[in-house]
């Protein structure tokens, strides 16, 4: 059938020409596509069923004006009709007199390659003449055509709304629109759809799924702008563009040998736009020979590519929302990454050990192979390697970098503090061709601007250092140096404070007569500190010695000042002093004089005095402030020496009053800090003088001084749960030893007496 344009529509096919669609509202597009019917109707005489006459919607249905005649039998106009048994049916009705109803009845109309397939709702009924017989036979009908593609159409547009609504892929959704649309056509009609790049320059292929492959790849990634086709000029213009004939359009000028190969000769091209007018892509139709569109050509054309449009939004939409859940993804990982390495970097506050973890973070995260080098002495040492196989960590820590090389990109980053990357094997010496080194990235360690050693990182095989790879390696080298510089410090700081520690400690206690003597002392913390607690030991001139055991208020370099005045002052007077209150009262004294700058706290002391005698040991003894001491007698009873006395370094008088005690052979005084009788449970009870007791009590008798020193502290390590303790421990025990029978023994060389001092390990 051959289609009459109406106002406004194209030209009729055959003709040469570029149009712009004139824009139609969704209404005008609905009745495009759905059209508005008219009735036919046609009136037949005689058994030959003779065409007396007809409706001008008759003769437009069946063929238009070379049908427009009369006078012949029916079946000679439409001799289609025949075959597909019309006639048949006008047969009967003649000869029966009883009318014949179709609905929806499909007929074939015209014949070869200008047939149309078509459907009616129809009545044959008799005409009858005065007397009542039949003398003709009326058709009266309504062609229901446009209803049946209606149908059609809603029904696959709603399976693709749907397959969008459930977020089908895009090619497929696409790729089912293409089909359906040159299904529904009445003619042969080729669908293809063209999507945007994000730059909306360049059109990709989507969908196109009776085109040639060779045609489809040969317009992938064509650029939109004028004259590019019918597709990059609509996608340029924003607007539909229709080509009615390929061979004499200038549009086609680069592609008209193309399409000639390709068998198409007409393409009607829609742009595909979002909501706020950016384009998303081309929806183009084409046909076998020169074609120009009706109005429900174009309004079918701006329905699906309305379509099309939601389908491209929602997996814009859907990429975006992935796209944003796998950076999202990525960022925690990444910092659940630096979280976990940054906690392996910083659980040893050893510095090599440190880099060690460092490197071992890096592989296989961030590269096959990973090693650490630093200054150390003016040169480059390899201090730490890590790689998948024992091959290749011994090749890579047999390779030690050049200072001053300047072929060597560790040499250039030591030098310039910034990173390093490329795509190939360092240069200079090293087994790059032995561990398959493709590429490496050299990032500086560095502590306050100054790059003390490098963090190298090296490719194999088809890895590669994006943007995304340096910048994770560049903040884990960041938190490595950062972590290395810190263990550095420890070390240093720790290194310190136990030199200084031991100088105010007796390295090792003196051989005593007539008694056996243990300490024992242990810092709070990591030991970064000097603690507090002190003891010491020394002889006087007449054959007397003596002892004690304090703890200083505070902590650090204060502490030690102070602990080192105590000491040396007692040192100093306790020979030219006749007693221990003297002693501790010139202590006082050194105190309260101190410079404000030395300290100002106070101190906590019991100083004393021992004289070996033939059955044990005579003791005077001060307490100032502090912890009382433990008589522990034979029976292993403990009580308590109280003896009066001030703080010391707070008043110009301690008030100190002497107190004398005979220690028996196998007695013991115990001296010990508030470190041990306040060290805590969890729970906050405390192991109290009580503990202290009941600990020194369980010891069996004639035990050494360690031994009691051993029973104590272990007692002390239960109670806790071995848990770190918040003060300064120390202890001194002396015990008095049954004397030598017979005559003295010639001299011999002192021997060191066992120490137990946990701030030495």
């Amino acid at each position: 059938m051959k289609r009459v344009p109406g106002p406004g529509a194209p030209e009729p096919a055959g003709t040469a020409g570029t149009r712009n669609a004139a824009p139609a509202t969704p209404d005008q597009d609905l009745r495009a596509l759905f059209g508005q019917s008219s009735a036919i109707f046609a009136s037949l005489a005689g058994p030959a069923h003779m065409l007396e006459t007809a409706n001008a919607a008759f003769f437009e249905t069946i063929g238009g004006p070379e049908r427009t005649r009369t006078g012949l039998p029916i079946g000679q106009l439409m001799p289609e009709l025949v075959e597909q048994g019309f006639i048949t049916l006008l047969d009967r009705v003649y000869r029966s007199g009883e009318p014949y109803t179709a609905r929806e009845a499909r007929v074939l109309l015209g014949v070869g390659a200008g047939a149309r397939e078509g459907f009616f709702d129809f009545s044959y009924e008799p005409r009858l003449d005065a007397g009542g017989n039949v003398m003709g036979v009326r058709v009266i009908g309504v062609e229901s055509t446009q209803v049946k593609q209606a149908q059609r159409l809603t029904s696959e547009h709603r399976v693709l709304l749907e397959q969008i609504a459930r977020q089908a892929p895009l090619a497929d959704v696409l790729d089912g629109m293409a089909r359906a649309i040159e299904d529904l056509a009445p003619e042969e009609v080729f669908v293809s759809v063209l999507l945007a790049d994000a730059d909306g320059k360049h059109l990709r292929h989507g969908a196109a799924p009776s085109l040639p492959g060779f045609y489809n790849e040969a317009i992938d990634g064509i650029a939109t702008g004028e004259g590019v086709g019918s597709c990059g000029t609509a996608a340029h213009r924003r607007r539909s563009v229709i080509v009615t004939d390929i061979r004499t359009d200038p549009f086609w000028d680069d592609f008209r040998d193309l399409a000639d190969k390709a068998g198409v000769a007409a393409c009607w091209s829609t742009p595909i736009l979002a909501r706020d007018g950016a384009l998303l892509g081309t929806f183009a139709m084409y046909h076998r020979t020169p074609r120009a569109p009706q109005d429900a050509d174009l309004a079918l054309a701006r329905v699906f590519a309305d379509t099309a449009a939601l389908a491209v939004e929602r997996h814009h939409a859907e990429q975006a929302r992935r796209t944003a859940e796998a950076r999202e993804k990525a960022a925690r990982d990444d910092l659940a990454f630096l979280l976990e390495a940054g906690t392996a970097l910083t659980s040893d506050l050893d510095a090599t050990q440190t880099l060690t973890r460092l490197a071992a973070s890096c592989v296989p995260r961030l590269a096959p192979l990973c090693a650490v080098d630093v200054i150390e002495g003016g040169r480059v040492s390899r201090v730490a390697v890590a790689a998948p196989t024992p091959r290749e960590q011994d090749l890579l820590a047999s390779h030690v970098p050049v200072h001053d090389g300047p072929d060597d990109a560790v040499a250039r980053v030591l030098a310039s503090g910034t990173s390093e990357v490329a795509r190939r094997a360092p240069t200079g010496a090293g087994p790059w061709h032995d561990l398959g080194a493709t590429g490496y990235l050299c990032v500086p360690l560095t502590d306050r601007g100054h790059a003390f050693g490098t963090m190298t990182l090296l490719s194999t095989g088809d890895h590669a250092f994006d943007g995304h790879t340096i910048a994770l390696a560049e903040e884990l080298a960041r938190r490595g140096a950062s972590a290395a510089r810190n263990a550095r410090q420890y070390t240093q700081r720790h290194t310190l404070a136990r030199d200084l520690q031991a100088g105010l400690l007796l390295p090792d206690l003196p051989d005593l007569p007539g008694a056996d003597v243990a300490t024992y002392y242990h810092p709070a913390g990591e030991g970064l500190d000097i603690g507090g607690d002190f003891y010491d030991v020394f002889p006087l001139d007449d054959g007397r010695w003596a002892f004690m055991l304090g703890d200083v208020c505070g902590r650090g370099a204060i502490a030690a000042t102070t602990t080192a005045l105590v000491r040396h002052t007692a040192r100093a007077v306790a020979p030219l002093l006749p007693g221990p209150a003297d002693v501790v009262t010139a202590i006082n004294r050194a105190l309260t004089n101190r410079p404000g700058s030395h300290g100002t706290g106070f101190v906590t002391l019991v100083y004393g005095q021992f004289t070996p005698t033939a059955d044990g040991l005579d003791i005077e003894l001060v307490r100032a402030g502090h912890t009382p001491p433990l008589h522990l007698d034979t029976h292993r009873a403990a009580h308590t020496v109280d003896a009066k006395g001030m703080l010391l370094g707070i008043g110009t008088d301690p008030h100190v009053t002497p107190l004398r005690l005979h220690l028996k052979p196998h007695e013991s005084l115990v001296l010990y800090t508030d470190g041990i009788t306040e060290a805590r449970r969890r729970d906050g009870t405390m192991f109290d003088e009580q503990g202290l007791a009941d600990a020194v009590s369980a010891v069996p008798a004639r035990s050494t001084a360690q031994q009691i020193v051993d029973a104590l502290t272990r007692a002390v390590r239960v109670f806790t749960d071995g848990d770190d303790i918040d003060d300064d421990q120390a202890a001194l025990v002396l015990t008095a030893i049954e004397p030598p029978k017979g005559p003295p023994a010639p001299p011999t060389k002192p021997h060191a007496v066992t120490v137990t001092d946990d701030s030495h390990g």
